[in-house]
């Protein structure tokens, strides 16, 4: 079996930078209470006229333009995303026309917050399976156009912006080659309704008293989605590590779903890690959603905090609810 290497990281965030003391006065809260709750001090809001794919296309010429590679080079394109552009075509199809590349495979996938892990399986699948030789995967989200600024579950945490990685056959088959060893990808729908948009779609189409009750809003139970997201990651990560034979100590840097920084403490602290161990870029960003994961690695990568060789285990969870863990050596 062919291996799958990430060669390129890119991301890309809207100019319009959002501080707690906007979020803050809707919700009758002090900004400095935001970032107790949830660790966030900024995060970036589209501007008018902006979607997903605006921001997926930048994101997805940084990746190449790191790798080296043209987009006309890439043998197909997955966005993630639950804030497309429309309900169809889809949005990688506006990505694929606006960077120019080839008629290639171009698809979106729905996993919410785990969306960016999930594309990153799909790829290394079909390389390995020697059905492309390249794959670029982006998660693009706007959220900012779903939150209700007086929901204290919602409004403090979500950004927008976009992140992506090219993903790429690597030729080596040395055990300590650089390249992804593994993602593994869950879910449960049993908690369907603890984060969702409940209204939009086939089962509850828009209309006028959708719309009257705020149903096109993102919903969250926040407290019970914090429980599920410790409980399942550290398990998963647990999991993960112990089927290629490592411990969390062989772990030179963790990068998950920039959600809340409680959770990502949490995890370092079961998992009995360090703080250096444990990338965050929550304060400058928020969540947004699956392209979270992909800004903090574009992040890491840029500020030199990944090296040849590093073990680096990634995690997110979201709705659905979803989660994924994947381990890269870089």
């Amino acid at each position: 079996m062919k291996r799958s290497r990430i060669v390129g990281t890119g991301s890309y965030v809207p100019s319009r930078v959002v501080d707690n003391q906007e979020v803050a006065a809707p919700l009758g809260l002090d900004p400095d209470q935001i970032v107790a709750l949830t660790g966030i001090r900024t995060r970036y809001w589209v501007e008018q006229g902006q979607a997903s794919s605006d921001l997926a296309v930048v994101a997805g010429q940084c990746a190449c333009e790191a790798a080296g590679i043209t987009p006309q080079s890439v043998d197909a394109i997955l966005v993630s995303t639950t804030s497309p552009d429309s309900a169809f075509p889809s949005t990688a199809c506006h990505v694929q026309r606006a960077l120019g590349a080839n008629p290639v495979m171009a698809f979106d996938l729905s996993a919410s917050c785990s969306g960016f892990l999930y594309g990153v399986s799909m790829a290394d699948v079909m390389i390995r399976s020697g059905q492309v030789r390249s794959c670029l995967v982006i998660a693009a989200e706007v959220k900012s156009r779903s939150l209700d600024a007086r929901d204290r579950e919602t409004a403090m945490l979500f950004g927008d912006g976009a992140g992506a990685v090219l993903v790429v056959q690597e030729d080596s088959a040395q055990p300590d080659a650089p390249g992804i060893l593994g993602v593994r990808l869950y879910a449960d729908g049993s908690g369907h309704g603890l984060i969702t948009i409940p209204a939009g779609g086939s089962r509850k189409p828009v209309g006028v008293d959708t719309v009257r009750a705020s149903e096109h809003m993102l919903r969250m139970q926040g407290r019970a989605v914090f429980r599920s997201a410790v409980r399942r990651l550290e398990q998963a990560m647990i999991d993960v590590l112990k089927e290629f034979g490592l411990a969390a100590g062989d772990v030179t840097r963790v990068i998950a779903h920039q959600a809340n920084a409680r959770i990502l403490e949490q995890l370092r602290r079961r998992l009995g890690l360090s703080q250096e161990a444990v990338y965050s870029v929550i304060e400058q960003y928020g969540n947004t959603s699956s392209a979270s994961l992909p800004i903090a690695l574009d992040q890491a990568v840029r500020t030199q905090r990944l090296a040849a060789g590093d073990l680096v285990l990634l995690g997110a969870f979201g709705g659905g609810l979803t989660w994924a863990t994947g381990l890269v050596r870089w």
